[in-house]
């Protein structure tokens, strides 16, 4: 059996982060003076979760706008979030987001970068040689 590496566990951890996300928030009730509170929680409640770097959220606030309902709020939904997330776990750094494809009509998630920790200070190194 392939042993399970640090990058393997990474991966794994960003869908939970991003799956959990999506499956505590989505339907909350929303509108343009509640968008910054919704975002905060969600960022602050993943925040606690293992292996989270760092997260950024943001509500579409035209979204909500074209769907604020007769009692001035609308339902929280995937196609309104931008998500970006750092996961680590042992020598594995992954990036991580989820945005909504227009042309898919779907929130989809994604892994947009993978790095090992050697292979960062490689990098800054290389980075500062090159300015320096």
């Amino acid at each position: 059996m392939p042993e399970i590496t640090d990058r393997d566990t990474a991966l794994f951890e960003s869908g939970i982060k991003l799956g959990a996300l999506y499956h505590q928030f989505v339907g909350a009730p929303v509108n343009l003076s509640t968008a910054g509170s919704l975002e905060a929680a969600i960022r602050d409640s993943i925040s606690l979760q293992p292996c989270v770097q760092s997260i950024t959220v943001a509500i579409d606030r035209e979204m909500i706008r074209k769907r604020i309902n007769d009692f001035g709020y609308c339902e929280l939904e995937g196609r309104m979030l931008g998500v970006e997330a750092v996961i680590s776990y042992g020598t594995a750094v992954v990036h991580v987001g989820m945005r909504y494809d227009a042309e898919m009509d779907y929130p989809m998630m994604s892994v947009q970068q993978i790095e090992q920790i050697g292979q960062i200070e490689q990098n800054r190194q290389i980075k500062q040689t090159e300015v320096g």
